[in-house]
């Protein structure tokens, strides 16, 4: 009977042991720890890595876009550059031909004098074959003696046909051979206006100056000093430019020169020139 209970106190001492030991976790594998340590820290420093790319892309998005708004402003720049040369183009070409209509209308230049230009070419190309009676109507009318209208009138109908060269020789040789003309002053202004349209700044500024110096009192006067002043606006003589508009707009206020020499003034101020 002891001996049972021996037994079965031996083995309920058994089970609890057995107990005890499942009920405590076995320590954990040091490598384990290390390894799981490691792949914490990689997936901080993949986090902070992916941070930083996108904050990198983000700023070479931002630049490229300043660089896109940068380039649309230079082309806005550009098209309102070409927008006003052309409309200074259009103005000039209205000019001249409002001016040539002026003229035109004076009869400074009538249908006699045309009739004697036909003349003159007709006996020239008679003389000379088969060459260009045209030019030599409108390069060489001084040396062919005729009069002075019907010289002027043959220099001016090269201006109007856009021949700019051949009209620059025709007025020069004109103003050489008939200096006392009465048509010298506009001829003298007209070769200013040949040399302007043709960009040839310096010398339409030269010419028009002696319009305003050897003819003070022409008519020609506001408009050549308003030229002189759009010169000085294509050579970039801001200062000199502004000092003779303002002339032309003090001196001549209800002209037509006077209402350019302004509106040129507005654009100057606009451009901050």
């Amino acid at each position: 009977m002891r001996s049972r209970a021996s037994c079965g106190c031996t083995a309920w001492l058994a089970t609890l042991s057995i107990a005890g030991c499942a009920a405590t976790p076995p320590d954990q594998d040091p490598v384990q720890i290390k390894l799981n340590d490691v792949d914490t820290r990689l997936t901080r420093i993949e986090r902070v890595v992916s941070n930083q790319s996108l904050l990198g892309l983000a700023n070479q998005d931002e630049a490229l876009r300043n660089d896109l708004r940068a380039m649309h402003n230079d082309v806005d720049q550009l098209t309102n550059s070409m927008e006003a040369s052309r409309k200074q183009q259009r103005d000039l070409y209205a000019d001249l031909d409002r001016r040539m209509k002026m003229l035109e209308a004076r009869g400074a230049a009538g249908v006699g004098a045309a009739a004697g230009v036909g003349a003159v070419a007709g006996a020239a190309a008679a003389g000379a074959g088969s060459g260009d009676a045209g030019a030599i109507a409108g390069g060489d009318l001084a040396a062919t003696g005729t009069d002075d209208k019907a010289a002027y009138q043959a220099a001016f109908a090269l201006l109007k046909d856009g021949q700019y060269d051949r009209a620059i020789a025709a007025f020069g040789k004109f103003l050489i051979a008939y200096p006392t003309s009465q048509l010298a002053e506009n001829a003298q202004y007209w070769l200013g206006e040949a040399y302007y349209v043709n960009k040839s700044y310096p010398e339409a500024q030269t010419a028009f100056q002696r319009v305003v110096d050897k003819y003070p009192q022409s008519r020609k006067r506001p408009d050549a000093l308003l030229k002189i002043g759009y010169c000085q606006y294509e050579l970039k003589q801001w200062e000199p430019a502004k000092g003779t508009l303002s002339q032309v707009t003090a001196q001549f206020s209800d002209t037509p020169a006077g209402h350019l020499a302004q509106q040129r003034l507005d654009k100057m101020a606009t451009e901050q020139h």
